[in-house]
């Protein structure tokens, strides 16, 4: 589901793929539509949008390493290199509060505010009457850092996962666009995550 684009200025949006996180392994009591597209911005980066269909989005974090997954959220974990077993979670709500760490499973993790100036990453969201979104943009000099690999030619494959939850909402929900096969609720689980291509 990746696309390239030479420069982040070019970026369209309404010319990306999306793809749905409607994937609920655990409760089907609420179900909100979310989508997400990721781009491959050559030689800077990758920018995310992600978009839910709600319009009263329980946000009550405001600042970076909140726990933002208890109000309605909107997730990306990826794995940049396939050579290391490290994944990166970033979770944000619809104030735009996020929190990441780069693990190596629940436990093991390391906030990425100590690994890397998160100034440089940049989280915008939006709230409209009947939804919200969020679009971030990763550096191609954070991920270097975060997992050594900064190379990202056409045909080049990692793993990843996006999601919708809110452990704390009024009925707590927990979408995934690859599906999960466990009995509880996890998203900590790279052997479940999508392939992502760069066409």
């Amino acid at each position: 589901m990746e696309y390239k684009v030479k420069t982040l200025k070019q970026l369209d949006w309404n010319g990306i793929e999306r793809v749905d996180i409607c994937s609920y392994a655990w409760g089907r009591d609420y179900t909100p539509k979310a989508t997400a597209m990721l781009v491959y911005v050559e030689n800077e980066g990758f920018a995310l949008k992600m978009e839910c269909m709600e319009k009263t989005p329980r946000t009550t974090y405001y600042a970076y390493g909140d726990p933002v997954y208890r109000d309605s959220a909107m997730e990306f974990f990826a794995s940049f290199n396939n050579e290391s077993k490290l994944y990166m979670n970033f979770e944000m709500n619809s104030a735009g509060a996020f929190l990441s760490a780069v693990r190596l499973d629940r436990k093991n993790k390391t906030p990425i505010d100590q690994l890397v100036d998160i100034s440089k990453i940049s989280v915008k969201s939006d709230k409209n009457e009947d939804n919200w979104s969020v679009e971030v943009f990763y550096p191609l000099e954070i991920i270097k850092t975060l997992f050594g690999v900064d190379k990202f030619p056409k045909g080049y494959c990692f793993k990843g996962n996006f999601y919708k939850c809110g452990d704390d909402t009024d009925i707590p929900h927990f979408g995934s666009w690859s599906p999960i096969d466990l009995e509880k609720p996890n998203f900590h689980c790279p052997e479940f995550f999508g392939t992502l291509i760069i066409d």
